[in-house]
This record gives C-alpha cells, sequence and structure tokens, in this order.
C-alpha cells in the first residue's frame, strides 16, 4: 500500500478479506465491534482473513503479536499501527 496507509483503507482491506472468506455474510454485520468469531469465522476463516489483510497491505509479523486482538476494530488498529510504524 501507499507509504501513508489510513485507518479507513485498512478497515477496508481487513472487510474485503472478511466478506471474501464469509461470503453468506451480510456486509452490514462488518463493524469495529464485532468479533470474528461471533460473524462465525473459525479459527482457520480467521487466520485466513489476517493473512489475506497483511498481504493486501504488505505487512508481515509473527501471528503471536495478534494475541490480543479481539474484535474488527482492535485488528484494524494494530494493522493500522503495523502499516504506518
Amino acid at each position: 500500500m501507499a507509504e501513508s496507509t489510513t485507518r479507513e483503507q485498512v478497515f477496508s482491506v481487513v472487510k474485503e478479506n472478511v466478506t471474501g472468506i464469509l461470503d453468506e455474510l451480510d456486509e452490514a454485520l462488518i463493524v469495529e465491534s464485532a468479533a470474528l468469531k461471533d460473524l462465525g469465522a473459525n479459527s482457520l476463516d480467521r487466520a485466513e482473513i489476517v493473512t489475506g489483510s497483511m498481504e493486501d497491505l504488505g505487512l508481515a509479523f509473527p501471528m503471536r503479536e495478534l494475541a490480543g486482538v479481539g474484535n474488527i476494530g482492535a485488528l484494524v488498529s494494530f494493522l493500522y499501527s503495523k502499516a504506518n510504524g
């Protein structure tokens, strides 16, 4: 992505990956307060969403760094800080 990635761009990338993996999901449910697990994503789905988002943003880091991420907003914030860190 560009040198300076906005938080909105990161949310858009995450949302694209969520809809790509959970194609039956109503897009209106993809809000920052939602947990991927609560949206029906199993552990493999969640890993695919995260790795797809990382790839789209050109990021690489150990998955264990995401241990405390509890919802989409926290994931977006984490990826945003990595993209701009």
